[in-house]
């Protein structure tokens, strides 16, 4: 199994991020690496919703991914399941809202863990695991920014 975390201070309250997080149609027009996204379940968010995305990889190959919530605590925690080839992954979110230059701001941690489900998962692990995290760090940061910049100070005001 491997792990990859990364966290980022967002300058806009919990519920403002928890509200662009979860908003599933939303997802396409402010995180860059996102082409499309397709609801595949009725209602509100919570377990048991499921979405699929087109991600643009950098070498500019789309894939789709499918994800399915497993736990929706607002606006705190976000888990998410998605199944890939030769390995599962669970992504989960994690909002707490800290003081920073003596303004409150939201502390967003995305954990992204791997488990290899077939034997070439396990083995590509070995061989690719460092690159293979590297690629993930730098999309869960690039994924941290996009958010950061899609409910910076400016819309977290404007919601209000």
């Amino acid at each position: 199994m491997s792990t990859v975390t990364v966290s980022a201070f967002i300058e806009a309250q919990d519920v403002d991020v928890w509200r662009l997080l979860t908003d599933l149609p939303a997802r396409a027009d402010w995180l860059s690496a996102v082409g499309a996204v397709d609801v595949l379940s009725p209602g509100d968010l919570g377990p048991g919703t499921a979405w699929r995305e087109t991600r643009v990889r950098p070498d500019g190959v789309a894939e789709a991914e499918e994800f399915l919530v497993v736990e929706a605590v607002a606006p705190a925690r976000l888990v998410l399941i998605s199944s890939g080839a030769g390995a599962d992954y669970r992504i989960t979110w994690t909002l707490r809202t800290v003081e920073r230059r003596r303004r409150g701001c939201t502390e967003v941690t995305v954990e992204h863990e791997a488990v290899p489900t077939r034997p070439y998962g396990r083995v590509l692990a070995l061989i690719l695991g460092g690159l293979a995290a590297r690629a993930v760090e730098g999309a869960l940061r690039r994924d941290l920014a996009d958010l950061a910049l899609a409910v910076g100070p400016t819309r977290s005001a404007e919601a209000a």
